[in-house]
Formats: C-alpha cells, structure tokens, sequence
C-alpha cells in the first residue's frame, strides 16, 4: 500500500445528514452520492440501516447506484445492527460494514454499563461476526480521545485479530487538541503489533473548532483514512470539513506530503449541491467554498492581486471548481451554445432536460439582458423532479401597499384544469401562500423562508428557500425568479408538491388541519426536524 496514500471517507450521507435541517429524501441521497462518487471520495457511509426502514432502504438503494465508491453502512456492536448494515450493502460493488464500541470509561460506565472486559470481548466478537459476512470491516473504537491508551491499544489490536480491515479512533464529542491526536495515533502506531495489517482512521468533531487541525495531526502521526463531510455538517458544531482537509493537503505539501484520490474542481460543486438539496445556505465566510473565499475588496488586496494573484490567493478558484470566467449568454443564443455552457459548469442532463431548461432560459433571457453563470446553475438547481401530483403555477396577481392589506388572486394548474383562489395577508407573499393552501385544500405551515439575490444588479434571480409542514412531515422547496413573489410561489409549489406525493390521508380522505403559521411574526419556528434515534461515534 502507499505509505503516502490517504483515503478519504466521506459521511455527509450518515453523520452529516443526522444534523437538524439536513435531513434528505431518498432521490436526493442518491444525488448527493452520485455526485461524492464524482468527487472521488473512496468511501461513502451511506447511513444508519437499523435506525429505520427507511434508513436501510436508501443505503440499499445507493448501493445500486454507485459503482466504483465503497459503500458503508453503521452498525453498532450488535448481531441485529450488523445484519441490518450487511442487508443494506451487500448489493454493492464493494461493501463494508463500519461497526462501533464505545473504549472510554466515561462512556462503558454510564451508557453501556459494561466492564473493560465485558467491551474488550463484546468487540472482538462483532467484529468477527461482521467479517464472517463481509470482506470489509471497519471498526471505531467511540470516544476514543478519552479512552485510556493502554486499553485502548487493547481494544485495537483485538479487532485486527478479529478481521477489521480499519480501525478508526474517534474524537466523539471534539474534545481533543491537536497535540492530544497526535499522541495517541501515534501511540496506537508504535505499541500495536499488528497495526500494519490494517489502516487507521481518524473521525473528528468540531465542538471547538480543531475538527480539521486534529484530523492532521492523526494524519502525520500516521493515519491513513480521514473522516469527513462536505462543508464539515454534522451532529452539534459538526465534523471535520473535506474541502478543507482536501486543500490543506493539496496546498501545503510540505506539511502534508500525501495524495488523495479527490477531484478537487468537484469540490465547489458538491457544496452547491448540498446547499441546493437541504436548502441550508453555505457561510459566505466558509474557508474554500464560501462566497467570499475568492473575493478581494480591500484595496491593497486589490492592488497585490492586480500584480500577482499570489500575494492574496494561496489556491487558483479552479482548483476548486470555481468558475471565473462566465460566458454571457442572451435571448439571441441559440441552444447549442446554451448546452454546451452546461457542459462546461458540469452538468450532463438529458435531451429532454436541455430542451425543457432551453424554453426556460429564454423566458429569462426576455427578461433580463444577459444570463450570467450563476442564473443558469439556478435554473437547473431548481429542477424538480415531475411528482405524481403536481402543482403548476399559471399566473398571479397581488396588489399591496404599506397602507393596505395585501391581496393575492393566484391561478394554478394540475394537468388541463385551472384552479383560482384570492387571499389576503399582512404581505403579499403571506397572501399569495394563503392562495395556494386554499387551492391545494391541504393546510400547511410555513416554518422557514429565506429570500437572496443570486447574481448581481438590479435585474437578478431571486432565490427562494422554503420549509412547510403539514403536521406529518417537513418539505422544501426551492424558487428562482426577477420576481421575488414569483419566486416565492414557486418554492412553495415545489415543497407542496413534495408533501402531497408523501402524504397518505387518513381513512375518510380526511385531513389533520394545521394553522397555517403568521408569514411576519412566525415564520421562524423553533421545530426542527423530525429526528431518529442518532448513534454518533
């Protein structure tokens, strides 16, 4: 194996997707995953089987999707938990079962009640158990930063025995600094016998901010696998961020001397897709992806970059996958052009998918003189699957002044029939959604919005984040307009659409009425998403 070669072992899917708001349906799980496997990551944790029906069949239903990524559920230390995770991979091209025990007596006192010996056998066990079934086998040893090392070296050098192909050693609860991480990989290095039969890895958490810096310092002690999410999501303050450790690597070789398999120009474009999928928008100060991570408004900067990019950019936003050229289209470009600019951001779609966002863009184009980049990666973002129920909008008229309650007249379509309703709100967009709920005769509650300009000037996309529920579940959806309420709608229209496919009304075709909640004083609710049991090495 090279010395030299760090694997990258993304959990966005499973760790990152358990952190409120990040919750993901099945087709957007599987585009995330697509798009990870683009990235090049090697292993994709694709969720918790046991934790849910649900859970188990996306792990299965990524594991059909992918191809050359290998595919790993969690499990803990328990036959039924490994028999779920093996149930879930055992169809992909290559699986692995990623097991764990907590090793710290903190952890083996009061949430395990188990002895040292009782944990010692109860993971070397398992682990045998998880390799009887699959060839791939990773074992974590929980809270292993507060584990006592002499045990710990214990515990690790039993599950080799027993068949782990990597052990990972955790820093749970992001405890650790990076002097501590150091101490112990390398510890775990040079007293484990038969540490060179297996890889070690290293999981770190964020709660004080030393996810990335800790990850590195396991790295040059001798780890060989880095666990990491995709704009570092995750339980609390998150985990350590890919793109961060990824570029850490690539920039400063001479601390880090290492390869990984990571396209890096794939980097910029998976944080947009999460961003696109959860709705949740991306800091604009985040290291590498953020907004501002290129941006220079500093005057000296401006000057030092006019001279030489490199007295204010330590990487090129192409290493990255950050577009700085944009080639301006119009409402006279013809589809070739327009196909291959889509080409060119990274998108392949269908022949029916360009010809449908052809017809979009030149309604964008009538009404805006030139479409930047960033208006066509926001009208293919906007893309929505067709669903089994969908709502169109047609038109809409509101009528609103700081002296007047706001009046909305909506038109919507489902298939050949038109519906119109007329609502009032304290705004026009609370009356234009108040339209909408009296048409689809479905109440909801708005628990989320959020409103920005996608380029700039006075003629820019709006882009509209919503989240409703309906007392059964939580939908998003996504909208992009010059016209805010137009935007606004169809956000809306896009997470109706989403309830109304997942919904089931109960005997009698009723349903459970909801409030739908005041657009101005409360729209922001303190719900959060409805969570399963979460288990977090």
């Amino acid at each position: 194996m090279d010395t030299k070669r760090i694997f990258i072992f993304d959990t966005t899917l499973r760790d990152g997707e358990q952190a409120p708001g990040y919750s993901m349906n099945l087709d957007e799980k599987i585009r995330m995953a697509l798009q990870l496997e683009a990235l090049g990551v090697d292993i994709l944790e694709a969720g918790f089987a046991i934790a849910s029906p649900g859970d188990l069949a996306s792990v299965q239903a990524i594991s059909r999707a992918v191809n050359d990524v290998t595919v790993a559920s969690l499990a803990r230390a328990l036959q039924k938990d490994i028999d779920a995770a093996w149930l879930s991979v055992k169809d992909a091209r290559h699986p692995r079962i990623h097991t764990f025990l907590a090793t710290s007596d903190l952890h083996l006192q009061y949430k395990l009640k188990m002895s040292r010996e009782q944990a010692f056998e109860k993971a070397r066990t398992m682990v045998s158990y998880a390799r009887n079934l699959c060839p791939d086998v990773e074992f974590s040893c929980e809270d292993a930063t507060r584990s006592d090392l002499d045990y710990l070296c214990k515990v690790v050098e039993a599950a080799i025995d027993a068949g782990a192909n990597v052990v990972n050693l955790p820093d749970t609860v992001g405890y650790a600094t990076p002097d501590d991480m150091h101490k112990m990989v390398g510890s775990v290095m040079n007293r484990v016998p038969n540490v060179d039969k297996a890889i070690i890895a290293v999981h770190c958490h964020n709660d004080l901010g030393l996810a990335v810096a800790n990850s590195l310092a396991g790295i040059q002690a001798g780890a060989r696998q880095a666990e990491c999410t995709v704009c570092g999501i995750g339980e609390r303050a998150g985990n350590a961020s890919l793109e961060e450790i990824a570029m850490a690597i690539r920039t400063r070789g001479d601390e880090f001397p290492y390869t990984s398999n990571l396209k890096t120009e794939e980097i910029y474009r998976s944080a947009r897709l999460l961003s696109s999928i959860t709705g949740v928008k991306i800091n604009p100060s985040k290291a590498i992806v953020g907004s501002n991570a290129f941006a220079h408004e500093s005057g000296i900067h401006q000057h030092g970059m006019m001279a030489n990019s490199l007295t204010y950019e330590i990487m090129t936003p192409e290493s990255v996958g950050v577009m700085t050229t944009s080639l301006v289209l119009g409402k006279h470009s013809g589809q070739h052009a327009f196909e291959k600019r889509l080409i060119d951001l990274g998108y392949a779609l269908s022949k029916e998918e360009v010809d449908r966002l052809f017809g979009e863009f030149k309604n964008l184009a009538d009404r805006k003189k030139t479409v930047m980049d960033k208006d066509l990666i926001a009208l293919v973002e906007n893309t929505n699957k067709p669903s089994a129920i969908t709502w169109e909008l047609d038109s809409f008229v509101v009528n609103s002044g700081n002296m007047m309650t706001s009046t909305a007249c909506v038109t919507l379509k489902k298939g050949d029939k038109k519906y119109q309703e007329v609502a009032c709100g304290t705004g026009p967009v609370y009356a234009s959604l108040r339209a909408v709920e009296k048409i689809i005769r479905h109440p909801f509650g708005l628990e989320d919005y959020s409103l920005q300009a996608v380029t700039e000037h006075r003629d820019a996309l709006g882009e509209v984040l919503v989240k409703i529920s309906d007392g059964n579940g939580f939908y998003r959806g996504r909208g992009v307009s010059t016209d805010v309420i137009e935007a606004s709608i169809l956000s809306c229209l896009a997470a109706v659409n989403r309830m109304l496919d997942e919904s089931v009304p109960p005997a009698g075709g009723g349903v459970k009425a909801t409030e739908m909640v005041n657009f101005d004083n409360d729209m922001l609710s303190d719900h959060s998403d409805k969570r399963k049991e979460q288990f977090d090495e």
